[in-house]
């Protein structure tokens, strides 16, 4: 598999008054994993997420983007067109389509159970469990962790 393809989603607070929620991305080849607080589901919200990931890391880094059909997801024309990324949607009900995503959700939800009201975890705690999650022995990865995998594959780039 060829570096630089991740997967989108949006982890949500339980139904309730809290609209907070989090932007994660899965690089699929490494399986590195990132997750970025937002106010609420909206498009700009989404497209403001991925500019500040987009932003953070070096450029060859993002080829492709894959999602399911969610609103949020609303801004992927922006997103081809100010970034040169291509946008793909997963086909309904088929989560599997986006595995890598999906497995790091449920690890994130280790830490933040879904009762937990997203609008309210404290940026450092989220660090933390992101830290975590990517320091974690991978047996897919012959037991490398996802973050060593996303480090060796940066410095192919430069």
């Amino acid at each position: 598999m060829e570096f630089g393809h991740w997967e989108l989603d949006t982890v949500v607070s339980s139904r309730g008054k809290s609209k907070g929620c989090l932007a994660t991305f899965a690089e699929m080849k490494t399986r590195a994993y990132f997750a970025i607080k937002m106010p609420d589901r909206s498009k700009k919200s989404m497209l403001d997420a991925i500019h500040t990931l987009t932003k953070e890391l070096p450029q060859g880094v993002f080829k492709t983007f894959t999602s399911d059909r969610g609103k949020e997801f609303a801004c992927y024309e922006d997103i081809e067109s100010e970034l040169n990324i291509d946008f793909y949607f997963a086909d309904p009900y088929s989560a599997w389509q986006r595995g890598t995503n999906e497995n790091s959700n449920g690890l994130l939800r280790e830490f933040f159970p879904k009762k937990t009201d997203l609008a309210k975890i404290e940026e450092e705690d989220l660090i933390d469990a992101i830290y975590k999650i990517n320091s974690r022995p991978r047996k897919c990865l012959e037991f490398d962790t996802p973050f060593e995998r996303f480090i060796h594959e940066l410095n192919l780039l430069s």
